[in-house]
Order: C-alpha cells, then structure tokens, then sequence
C-alpha cells in the first residue's frame, strides 16, 4: 500500500490519468499512511499552485421556497426547516455583500439564488447589480442560480460575471436517491451550457449523504472529463427537518482521503473547501490545505462558518500567500483561459 500510495504524485505529474481503482484505493487508504497520501496530493498541488490561496465569500441573494427536493438543503418548501423565506434582495444588498468580501480578502464574490432556475428578471436585476460591482471593488463576480439557459448566461457575462457554479452534487447513480423533482442531465447540460458560452465553470459536490466510495471517485472522474476549473468541496452538515438530519457519515479521516482523491484526479483544478469543513475536519481541518488551494469565508447559505481572522490565520501558519484584489492564479490562467 505504501508504495502504491508514495508513486501517486510522480504518476499524476507525468500526465498519467489514475484509474477508478486507484480512486478506490486512495479512498480507503489505512489511516496509518494518512499523512503519507496528503504528501503525495500537496506535491501536486504545489507544482499546479505554487503556495497561493484564495478566498471566496457568498451572499443568500434569494432563500428559500424553492420548488426542489433536493434532501440535504433548508431552502426547499418540501421540508420543515428553521430558516426565513425571502425573495431576491436588493442591488444595494447586492453591493453591500461586494464590499464585506472584499473586507475579508476574498477574492471571488458569488451571489446564489434558491429555486430550480433564476427568472429573467432576477437574471437582468443581477446583472445590473454585477456591472456596478465590478466598477467599485476589486472582485471577481461568480453566480450561482440554478439551471441557467444560455442567452441568461450571455447576459451575465456582458454585465462582468466571470465563472458560473452550478453542482453536480454526487454521482449520476446515487443522484437520483437525493433529488427526484429534477435529473442529474439537467445539472450536468447547465455546464455544458456554461462552458460554451464561454464562462469558468465552479461544480463540486456534497459528501456525507449515504453515497458509497464509488460514487465519489465517479464524482471526482466526472469533473475530470469535464474540466472544471473549481471544485467546491461541502461535507454534510445534517439540518433538522431535512431527510438527511440524522446523517452523520464522515470522518475527519475520511473528509482527507475524500480531498486527496479530488486533488489526484484533477491536478490542475482549484480544489475549494466549503460547507461542513470545519465541523467534520475538527481539528484535523488545516490539514486539508495540503491538497485544496481554496477555501469559501465569511459563512455559507444558511449555516455560518467560521470567523474569517482564523482562516487568516491559518494561511500565515501554512505559510501561503493569499491572493486577493481580482487576481488570477490558476492554471488556467498559464494556458490562456482567463478564470
């Protein structure tokens, strides 16, 4: 196991593509040889990022009553979840949320929207929120609203959106056990649609929801195949009156192998850790920054995260540069796609 493991970076560096066997193995690596995978996943990390990082942040633009049934989420109107129902907020809101992003050194701002699609209204006022945004602070603009057609993606990207995030959520088998008001292919064409218009695409994941090792490592094969150039990572936080409340799935350990895998099979994509990071890693949660590069602050959709001067401070720790101020860096960027 040992040698299997301490050959993963050399293979993934010389362009070999690992196999869903290996994904299988990297997955259920003995945590004895923990530390030794995390090696081998900040080898490639480093090649592809150097020691930058980068930080996103996010404002609930619109919560709630969404039509969906999607089991891990509070916004759905199927369940009975302690969260406040409102409609698309203000362009002032909008701005404001820009400004607190930019406070707290994120470098990409995403303003998401509850429901199965945005309509063409909210599209145009979101729009029109997105070009004053660009011209006061020094962020990247990102969007995440559902199953966005293309001539509403056009409209965005014209207004300064640079990278829509629309995700998967978990493998094309084990989806529809999770939603069933919508199909997998919907999710799937929205980033075809996203990718043709011309737009960086953000799709990941949500780990912890009963999904076995397979489903992961075709999750993270999938991405591969697509090309992504963000992958956010979530790990299930069980929220009271959703199906999954009594979810409690993951190990700190297992949330590592499960960051290691993605890193291994998309070496040159930003690996973001998001939702659940720092109530499943607990104590182990800085060790993920060995193969992730990026993180979300600031809070998440309807739970709050951690305080951002903690994650500041871990960036000092690990020794990394945070960039910030609209900055590119990913590899993206070396090869003339602008992100």
């Amino acid at each position: 196991m040992k040698e299997f493991i301490n050959g993963l970076a050399d293979r993934v560096l010389s362009g070999e593509k690992l196999s869903k066997e290996d994904g299988l193995k990297i997955l259920q690596t003995p945590d004895e040889y923990l530390i030794d995978l995390l090696k081998q996943a900040s080898k490639v990390r480093e090649y592809y990022f150097n020691n930058e990082m980068e930080f996103c942040s996010l404002i609930n633009a619109k919560n709630g009553a969404c039509s969906e049934d999607c089991s891990f989420c509070a916004q759905s109107y199927h369940f009975k979840t302690p969260i406040n129902a409102y409609s698309l907020v203000s362009k002032e809101e909008m701005l404001e949320g820009a400004e607190k992003a930019v406070m707290i050194n994120a470098n990409r701002y995403c303003i998401v929207v509850s429901g199965r699609r945005a309509s063409r209204e909210e599209i145009e006022k979101i729009a029109e929120a997105v070009v004053e945004i660009k011209q006061r602070y020094p962020v990247k603009v990102c969007c995440s609203l559902g199953s966005v057609d293309k001539e509403s993606l056009q409209i965005l990207k014209e207004a300064g959106v640079n990278r829509i995030n629309h995700n998967l959520e978990t493998s094309k088998n084990y989806f529809g056990k999770i939603v069933t008001t919508h199909p997998w292919e919907e999710r799937y064409q929205t980033i075809k649609n996203i990718q043709e218009i011309g737009l960086s695409t953000c799709s990941g994941g949500i780990f912890g929801m009963g999904e076995s090792d397979e489903d992961i490592v075709d999750l993270a094969d999938t991405y591969r195949d697509l090309d992504v150039h963000s992958i956010p990572l979530n790990f299930l936080m069980p929220i009271p009156g959703t199906p999954l409340e009594r979810s409690h799935n993951l190990t700190p350990q297992k949330c590592l192998k499960i960051v290691a895998l993605f890193r291994l099979f998309n070496p040159k994509t930003e690996i973001r850790l998001c939702g659940g990071r720092e109530a499943n890693l607990g104590e182990l949660h800085d060790l993920a920054f060995e193969a992730a590069n990026c993180l979300m602050a600031g809070g998440y959709l309807t739970r709050a995260g951690r305080e951002p001067g903690k994650d500041e401070e871990m960036v000092r720790k690990l020794e990394r540069v945070l960039v910030k101020n609209g900055r590119n860096f990913s590899i993206h960027d070396r090869v003339g796609l602008k992100t």
